[in-house]
């Protein structure tokens, strides 16, 4: 399960950009091309807090589509899984978005 390990990197950068400070909410967009499960995000989110400044906080993941354009045909088109495939049928296709995962916002008091 790699939600593991990228949820503790998005705490260390969390707790680390707090500075101390109590975290009670983060907020992340993630491309649905990471193939993320959002709920198995969220249980390790609660075990990767424990005994930080962002114990107890909530998580809020907003799965966002991705983009690819096909270089068969030349569309432009949202994938919303990893099967890289255009509706022309073309496996050639060049990935535009749907890979990143950003901390969009943090509540701290």
């Amino acid at each position: 399960m790699h939600e593991m390990a990228i949820t503790q990197s998005v705490v260390d950068a969390v707790c680390e950009h707090a500075a101390g400070r109590r975290v009670h909410s983060v907020r992340l967009e993630v491309g649905a091309l990471c193939a993320i499960v959002p709920a198995a995000m969220e249980f390790c989110f609660g075990l990767a807090t424990e005994g930080t400044v962002a114990d107890g906080a909530t998580l809020d993941v907003d799965v966002r589509p991705g983009a690819a354009q096909c270089r068969t045909c030349a569309a432009r088109f949202e994938l919303s899984d990893p099967i890289l495939l255009c509706p022309c049928g073309s496996a050639d296709v060049e990935v535009l978005e749907g890979r990143d995962l950003k901390i969009l916002s943090m509540e701290v008091s």
